[in-house]
């Protein structure tokens, strides 16, 4: 019988190989933009490039970060190559040099056509920053990171109800168009705001111990717990209004699993022995929640549901790759073998049925039989290699303890 020892080094061998062989290599091939710089803003799933699509902040931020944690794990130079490529064209086209802060939406060119400062963007750019300079060490990403994380402050923290406000104007005024896509409300906060909130605060702690940033992370984990996680079900809420009142009852179990995960690793950055023991109560309890409710028996996660039961049955890219982290998280934390075998046949089903054979990647998205959903692009605004990358290098760590 092969020992734990080899089947850990075996699993890991094939995370190495699609990371690097098949999610990474697609992207230095397929993304970069020669005609008007950066990276393409859609390919579509025939891999039919579009070269006038809009760029978004939440793609290009999520390429730098994708790119940064690559060299700085693995120092390969085409790696650095696409990092540096993402915080220029970052750097030039999507800061606002007038009033501060990023963009949301640019045309192909680089020119804005949606100036609005949605939190959630702001974020990821202190995500990618704070990895770009760990990876390169450039002061600049840190100075701009900081600088960024003390805008949000300033502008986009509620200092009555406390957390986060969605969305802001270009001149960081009030403004009523706060949801982040056309499949969302237009409340103002949200669940997934505060998380990539957290996660981009995470990183910044990493490499700047600001004692108000110390502050300011410390608060959010405790928010997280208090008002966005659902002590009696173990699911998050996901759409709020200032004081906090619950506006919507649908459950999302690729975010629950990510957040389980998120949260402990917020709480074990900070340092702050109480709250991590809270944290890692509250990241089991998610974690068992999905385990229990979201998981099937080929290892799948479904999109959403409400107190009714599946509202969305298909099993996006991202839920797979959070639910491998999640559920492994969950196992470390607990030593319960349940997580691990939940990890790995997670990792089974985005091997069986999501990674791309024909053009590389993965698919957006496939039914509970399997099949690839149509109509979904392989890069987009929202399709990046962030999850899957990011699910692969966390991996690669953990099993390496």
């Amino acid at each position: 019988m092969t020992s734990l020892t080899e089947e850990t080094r075996q699993w890991r061998l094939e995370i190495e190989r699609e990371l690097d062989g098949n999610i990474l290599s697609f992207w230095l091939k397929h993304a970069p933009d020669e005609r008007f710089g950066g990276f393409v803003g859609e390919i579509r799933q025939d891999m039919t490039r579009m070269d006038h699509a809009e760029k978004s902040l939440v793609l290009n931020t999520r390429i730098l970060w994708t790119f940064s944690t690559a060299y700085r794990l693995f120092r390969k130079e085409e790696y650095l190559e696409a990092a540096n490529r993402a915080y220029r064209y970052i750097h030039s086209c999507f800061i606002d040099k007038l009033h501060g802060g990023l963009y949301w939406m640019l045309d192909a060119e680089g020119r804005p056509v949606s100036a609005k400062k949605q939190i959630y963007g702001q974020a990821f750019a202190i995500y990618a920053w704070s990895e770009y300079y760990r990876a390169t060490g450039n002061p600049e990403a840190l100075e701009e990171a900081a600088g960024l994380y003390r805008l949000i402050e300033k502008y986009g923290r509620d200092p009555l109800h406390l957390g986060y406000i969605e969305a802001l104007a270009e001149d960081w005024s009030t403004t009523d168009e706060l949801s982040l896509s056309d499949k969302d409300l237009n409340e103002k906060k949200s669940m997934n705001t505060h998380l990539h909130v957290l996660e981009g605060y995470t990183n910044l702690y990493r490499i700047w111990p600001d004692e108000s940033l110390r502050k300011s992370l410390g608060e959010l984990i405790q928010i997280t717990m208090d008002y966005i996680v659902d002590p009696k079900t173990g699911h998050f809420k996901l759409f709020f209004d200032e004081a906090w009142n619950s506006k919507s009852g649908h459950i999302s179990y690729g975010h629950d699993i990510e957040g389980s995960w998120l949260l402990h690793e917020a709480a074990e950055v900070l340092g702050d022995e109480a709250l991590l023991q809270k944290a890692k109560a509250v990241a089991v309890l998610m974690a068992e929640a999905t385990l229990r409710e979201g998981i099937d028996a080929e290892g799948g996660i479904p999109n959403e549901a409400d107190s009714s039961g599946l509202i969305d049955a298909n099993r996006d890219w991202w839920p797979q790759a959070e639910a491998v982290v999640g559920f492994y998280n969950a196992y470390e934390l607990t030593g319960d073998k349940r997580y691990a075998e939940s990890a790995k046949a997670s990792w089974k089903f985005i091997q069986d049925f999501l990674v791309d054979r024909e053009h590389g990647e993965w698919h957006w998205s496939v039914t509970k039989d399997g099949e690839p959903v149509a109509g979904h692009p392989k890069v987009g605004a929202w399709k990046c290699p962030y999850h899957n990358g990011r699910a692969c290098f966390e991996m690669l760590e953990r099993l390496s303890r």
